[in-house]
């Protein structure tokens, strides 16, 4: 099982712990690439794949940690899309 494989195990178990810079990983490993946005764009940060999905979540401040309604989402997306 590879790092990435773990990460996935355990992002699916909806941590409470889950960094940005894993689920990262995770939306690499599917084929998404984080887009560059524009200075007004705040913390939006957004994530697109080559069948031009996208996914767009608040990047977490001041801590590091993923919110649970975000993991919640991405993780119905990607079910949604059968990458899960």
């Amino acid at each position: 099982m590879t790092k990435v494989d773990k990460l996935l195990k355990k992002f699916i178990s909806k941590p409470k712990d889950f960094t940005y810079e894993e689920l990262v990983q995770i939306l690499k490993r599917f084929g998404y690439i984080e887009l560059k946005t524009g200075k007004t764009s705040g913390s939006a940060v957004r994530f697109k794949n080559n069948s031009n999905d996208i996914i767009m979540f608040h990047k977490p401040h001041p801590g590091n940690i993923i919110k649970s309604y975000v993991i919640d989402q991405i993780i119905e997306k990607l079910e949604r899309n059968g990458l899960i």
